[in-house]
């Protein structure tokens, strides 16, 4: 007996989240467990380091890839009264949890990792999919396609 018929063979194709229906989800979700990160990084007073990967050449002049720090942005700020409030953000927009209101109210940076974990819990009970929706339309629609150049004939 050959070894592939003994196999289940099927057409598949892979899924790119990105590009999915619901591929904000996974952008956000990436985004608030580095958000949570930073916080339980502030919390225990340790230094918080997100990395990227960029391209550099080395001293033989080859091109390497290698980890690059790069900044994060706190989700969560002080107000002039000096309430403490969590704003989940896409893009550069704050989203709306409900009509009106873009914030969570915090009393202490200690409570800002369970937040994160209830907003979590919300995104993949899909809560927020209409908001999320609305704010990926939005963005869309800032971007223009590019015009194509005919060529001179």
């Amino acid at each position: 007996m050959s070894i592939l018929k003994s196999l289940k063979l099927t057409a598949a194709t892979p899924a790119n989240p990105g590009k999915s229906e619901h591929g904000f989800r996974t952008k956000l979700l990436n985004y608030l467990a580095e958000q949570r990160a930073l916080a339980e990084a502030e919390i225990a007073g340790t230094p918080f380091q997100a990395t990227k990967k960029v391209t550099r050449t080395n001293e033989a002049g080859e091109k390497v890839r290698v980890d690059a720090p790069r900044h994060v942005r706190k989700g969560w700020f002080t107000d002039a009264t000096g309430k403490m409030f969590f704003q989940l953000k896409y893009g550069a927009k704050p989203l709306e949890f409900a009509k009106g209101m873009n914030a969570v109210s915090v009393q202490d940076i200690k409570e800002v990792p369970g937040i994160i974990g209830s907003i979590i819990d919300a995104i993949n009970a899909g809560e927020l999919d209409p908001q999320l929706t609305a704010a990926v339309a939005e963005r869309k629609a800032n971007f223009k396609a590019k015009s194509k150049v005919k060529a001179a004939a």
